[in-house]
């Protein structure tokens, strides 16, 4: 049965892991370590006495809104519910192209975060989402917009896993739809399967309390039914079963990660994420601080592995330097009673 306490957990504790990543998105490791110490950065860096979000929670923001429209206005089908999320990702690239206020007589909107002048600030948007918005957001799996698997699809569809129940329709349809919402904007088959993995990864932590690894193997098995004839499936399953066994056995947090990949691209993202997820699934605090302090890109794998721990422990169990100076806290935590109190079923 869905809990709020993780619907909460899950967009917080992604949140918290993008703030505190986004701080050292660009530095190398010798930079992040030299200036916070042997564990690296474990504490919010703030500025204007917050802890800055990045593009990924502010996308992920939008993407709830998407869903929430979609179940207010649309048909009720995962075309509907695709088109709804791609009005909502205009909206917030209208937010990183224009000053606040919209002028919304002239400019059509879809979504009242519009009205919230913190979305306005550029976080270092991914440029492959800003060029697909550009383009229409019209991206499908079946008529790609482009070739990315950056990990610009990936680190915002949590929320498509919190508002579809298990019940509304077969695992491969609803994780479809977490993968339609990332291939709007990224068309490559490692640009949006994963995407597929985390949506169903957070449904059956939110909704099931299913353990962490029982998760991901049913998010994997999954993914081979859902895109059996994928080119680059293989690959994708050895590499997020490597994130599996360096859990098991225990490797070093760098030492994994650096194993894994850096983060740029969407399922090296969710492998790192994976990894930080499973080796310690009851303890948020030490798996962002490992997602995080890498050379890589360390807001999003960041916020991945918030999600899914943040899913698991739920928002009473993240500790409170994470939440309290948190950027738009109230505002995220919103969107996830909304999708606790929407949720499709």
């Amino acid at each position: 049965m869905k809990d709020l306490d993780r619907f909460r957990g899950c967009l917080v504790g992604g949140a918290a892991g993008d703030a505190l990543g986004y701080a050292v998105e660009f530095s190398d490791e010798e930079s992040i370590f030299g200036r916070y110490g042997e564990r690296g950065i474990t504490e919010y860096q703030l500025a204007g006495g917050v802890a800055q979000i990045s593009d990924d929670t502010q996308m992920t923001l939008f993407t709830a809104e998407g869903l929430l429209l979609g179940a207010a206005g649309g048909d009720g089908s995962a075309a509907s519910y695709r088109r709804h999320i791609a009005c909502c990702y205009k909206d917030w690239l209208a937010t990183q192209t224009s000053a606040y206020p919209l002028d919304t007589c002239n400019q059509q909107t879809y979504t009242q975060l519009i009205d919230v002048p913190e979305l306005f600030a550029r976080r270092a948007p991914g440029n492959t989402c800003l060029s697909a918005l550009r383009e229409g957001a019209d991206g499908t799996i079946e008529e790609p917009i482009n070739n990315s698997k950056g990990c610009g699809g990936v680190m915002r569809v949590a929320p498509v896993g919190l508002f579809f129940a298990p019940g509304w329709g077969p695992d491969e349809e609803i994780d479809r739809i977490g993968a339609e919402a990332a291939a709007i904007t990224h068309g490559h088959e490692l640009g949006y399967i994963p995407a597929a993995t985390l949506t169903h990864i957070v449904r059956r932590i939110a909704h099931e309390d299913a353990p962490v690894k029982e998760a991901v193997l049913s998010a994997l098995g999954a993914a081979e039914r859902l895109f059996g004839g994928a080119k680059h499936l293989s690959e994708y399953l050895e590499l997020m079963h490597r994130a599996i066994a360096l859990a098991e056995e225990g490797a070093r947090d760098l030492d994994a990660i650096h194993a894994l990949g850096e983060g740029w691209v969407a399922e090296e993202t969710l492998a790192i994420a994976v990894f930080c997820a499973l080796k310690y699934p009851d303890d948020i605090e030490k798996a962002l601080v490992a997602a995080v302090n890498h050379g890589g890109n360390s807001d999003s794998t960041g916020a991945v592995a918030g999600n899914i721990v943040g899913a698991k422990v739920g928002l009473s169990n993240i500790p409170g330097k994470y939440t309290e100076k948190l950027e738009l806290r109230d505002l995220i935590v919103k969107a996830a009673d909304d999708l606790f109190e929407k949720a499709q079923s």
